[in-house]
């Protein structure tokens, strides 16, 4: 393997928000931090040698944005995942997150209906509410501890009327990979009963044990045109700081409309170092990625041995997709808050807590496996004796979701 994915980044210096705001996010500085969804691993070679090259310029003014750039992001979608959508419908945004505000703002109206799939990445919530939309929820199902969606529940949901649902595929944080089947069922009630698609792929090129990632709109033409697909380089290089993304959608016309609440913003341009770096990514990054997948997959593997082994009131799932392993904590015996300050105080690790992703989930961590091994080790090192100190055997509260 050209990469060593063992190599520790020194990240005192580099304005890291995963580091740098451990103290305003949880109240201690002397964490380790394995929360937010960024990766403490090098980019690849050609993403730092295309970013270098601009550098050496020294002129960093308004930026252009030549036809090779979504032709780029195509043919990556291509090679990936087999979908090859016209790059005529393809737009920049500055972020995934930012791309439903406005999707939500243009597309629906203030009191509609949208419809998310908790346990799920909690910005899903705050794009709803704060822009006045009604939040209508359709928890995932655990059967023989593998989350499912609750079609029967969709179907209620969608008969009662609803606007949008928004799609996490890859699923966050439960690391599910849809199944096309799953899909399928899916897209035909929201088409069945007029409610929008917008599939979140940001985590789509990570995927494990062989599964493969089906984008929402490849699977019909019916699919494609009720839905605008979101993805992004962000998670797959470890470049969210350099904030582009893509929005792919079914018509000129809402490309458009898009392009000019960008406009008026005026935030429709890349900056000059994520025009190069993306496209960089999306032509030379291959090697690297599969480097990084195998890695992932082994620190997942790691994890999951560990608890089995030496913390048995831990139950890790095997996440099919995303680096973040969903941790089923409800043995501990521990409320939300109890099991928050055991986290920070005793424990003394930063994982981002199970009810941000949805009220009735306290007894859930998530854990940022996208680290040097020797990260995942201490960390498992020190939940071990947090737990051990406790003294007493776990309480066989029932598990599931794993």
């Amino acid at each position: 393997m050209k990469y060593n994915f063992d190599n520790m980044i020194d990240r005192t210096a580099n304005f890291s928000a995963k580091y740098d705001e451990l103290g305003k996010k949880f109240g201690a500085d002397d964490l380790l931090p394995l929360w937010v969804a960024d990766m403490d691993f090098k980019t690849a070679d050609p993403i730092i040698e295309a970013i270098r090259k601009r550098v050496d310029q020294g002129i960093y003014g308004y930026t252009s944005r030549p036809d090779s750039y979504y032709e780029a992001a195509q043919q990556w979608l291509e090679r990936r995942h087999g979908w090859k959508p016209d790059t005529g419908l393809m737009t920049h945004s500055p972020g995934v997150v930012p791309s439903l505000s406005f999707i939500i703002q243009h597309f629906t109206e203030p009191g509609d209906k949208i419809i998310i799939q908790p346990p799920v990445y909690y910005p899903f919530f705050d794009v709803v509410r704060n822009h006045g939309r009604k939040l209508v929820l359709n928890p995932l199902k655990v059967n023989n501890g593998r989350y499912e969606m609750d079609y029967d529940h969709l179907e209620r949901l969608a008969a009662a009327g609803a606007k949008m649902l928004i799609l996490c595929s890859p699923h966050n944080p439960v690391g599910r990979v849809w199944t096309k089947e799953e899909l399928v069922r899916l897209g035909e009630i929201c088409i069945a009963h007029g409610i929008r698609v917008i599939a979140d792929e940001i985590h789509s090129d990570l995927v494990f044990w062989g599964k493969r990632h089906i984008p929402f709109a490849s699977i019909s033409e019916a699919f494609r045109q009720n839905s605008i697909t979101c993805i992004a380089p962000s998670k797959t290089f470890n470049l969210a700081g350099l904030q582009a993304s893509f929005v792919i959608f079914p018509t000129e016309q809402e490309r458009e409309a898009f392009e000019e609440i960008l406009g008026c913003l005026d935030i429709k341009r890349n900056n000059c170092f994520s025009l190069v770096a993306t496209e960089a990514a999306y032509r030379h990054g291959d090697e690297w990625l599969d480097g990084l997948k195998q890695y992932i997959e082994d620190n997942i593997a790691f994890i999951q041995d560990y608890c089995s082994r030496h913390i048995p009131c831990l139950h890790p799932n095997r996440p099919e997709g995303t680096y973040l392993v969903w941790i089923d904590c409800r043995e501990l015996g521990f409320d939300k808050d109890e099991l928050h300050r055991f986290m920070i105080e005793k424990a003394k690790i930063a994982l981002d807590d199970g009810f941000w992703f949805g009220d009735e989930y306290g007894g859930y961590m998530r854990l940022n496996a996208a680290c040097p091994r020797s990260l995942l080790v201490e960390a498992m090192d020190r939940w071990r004796k947090a737990v051990d100190a406790l003294g007493k055997p776990c309480n066989s509260k029932a598990k599931g979701g794993c």
